[in-house]
């Protein structure tokens, strides 16, 4: 059997030297940028969907003209022009979402429960002294 010669005529083999190359590593290099920079922060998108919706509403926000609805109050449209009303909101919903995500999962759906529960049976409570109130009085004028 006739043996083939796997290398090409045409490459000059290299000399093999005891020094191996470095890989190349890849480095990522997070720097700051102002208040209005691109990265807010350091704060990245994947770390919780608020900040994905902080920006889209900062957004939106710059394309009206950071003007507050009209139908607001004077302190309130202070408040979110002044004050950091987005970032407050935000991070206030971030711990709720943060302490429900870290305790067992039954508690959490009973605290929702409780919450979902209490409002109408304090809702009906008030309507039924109202309404006694209101026999009282209406038995008052008889």
């Amino acid at each position: 059997m006739e043996a083939t010669n796997l290398s090409s005529s045409r490459v000059v083999p290299r000399p093999l030297s005891l020094v191996k190359p470095c890989p190349r590593r890849n480095t990522i290099v997070a720097l700051h940028r102002g208040a209005n920079g691109r990265d807010r922060g350091g704060r990245l998108v994947d770390e919780s969907m608020i900040v994905l919706r902080l920006r889209i509403k900062e957004m939106k926000m710059l394309e009206a003209c950071n003007n507050p609805p009209s139908h607001w109050m004077e302190w309130e449209k202070q408040y979110y022009l002044h004050c950091n009303y987005n970032k407050d909101v935000c991070e206030a919903v971030g711990m709720l979402q943060n302490y429900l995500m870290n305790v067992r999962p039954s508690l959490a759906l009973g605290m929702v429960a409780l919450v979902l529960l209490s409002v109408p049976i304090s809702a009906g409570v008030v309507l039924l002294q109202a309404i006694e109130i209101a026999m009282r009085v209406l038995s008052a004028i008889h």
